[in-house]
């Protein structure tokens, strides 16, 4: 139904927010507070229902670009980049809080991080969370973004790197734009290969995370580093 494009029907959820907290709105609601207005004829609850119908959920909006956002009508530039924004906020927000935390200790919290840093990528991107001997975080370094299909990592990349930072483990994570989370035969055989060359150089390979939407496989867990 779409909304009369009153003062009211604006603060809405604004009010239902300070009320009850950010929990109790749906994710119309929250997108309608960011995008803050609509347009003649359709109001920001309606532009956000829209912008979520088309592009099929909250992963679909962040995971688009800036020029498909921005061909929804009533969605300008402005708007787009304060969408963009969102989940790299998010990331950053996580990160910091696992930054010179005393461990790692807690898989979900790895998981959480590395679903926010790659699950709305549109393309394949492979990221390392550099440990030191007490697992703490030193830092989190994108491997590489590639195409739709694939992105290209060197196990002597990932080496050199992780001397470079002086760590003594490491965490690999990567996308799976397709939706699958399940590794493939060359995942399988590339991990086994990283592993090697980190063993050469006594850093231990902890886990490798596909992450498909808001799904993430662990390798470790499954037996196949």
């Amino acid at each position: 139904m779409n909304l009369p494009d009153t003062l009211a029907s604006r603060l809405r959820p604004r009010e239902r927010l300070l009320r009850s907290g950010p929990g109790a709105l749906h994710d119309t609601e929250l997108l309608a507070l960011v995008l803050r207005t609509g347009q003649r004829g359709c109001n920001a609850l309606e532009l956000a229902r829209r912008l979520l119908q088309h592009h099929d959920g909250l992963h679909g909006v962040f995971a688009a670009q800036a020029q498909e956002l921005c061909a929804q009508p009533g969605l300008g530039l402005a708007k787009a980049c304060a969408l963009l924004a969102i989940p790299e906020l998010s990331r950053r927000t996580i990160e910091e809080t696992l930054t010179g935390r005393s461990t790692l200790q807690h898989a979900d919290e790895v998981r959480r991080y590395c679903r926010t840093a790659l699950s709305h990528q549109p393309v394949e991107h492979c990221i390392a969370l550099f440990l030191d001997q007490q697992l703490r975080l030193l830092a989190c370094v994108t491997l590489s973004q590639g195409t739709l299909a694939r992105a290209s990592v060197f196990p002597r990349e990932v080496v050199r790197e992780a001397l470079r930072l002086h760590a003594a483990a490491l965490i690999l994570a990567h996308n799976h734009p397709s939706g699958n989370a399940q590794p493939s035969a060359a995942d399988c055989a590339f991990t086994r290969q990283l592993g090697q060359a980190l063993a050469l150089v006594d850093i231990r390979l902890v886990d490798h995370l596909i992450i498909a939407r808001e799904q993430a496989f662990s390798m470790a867990e499954a037996g196949l580093l």
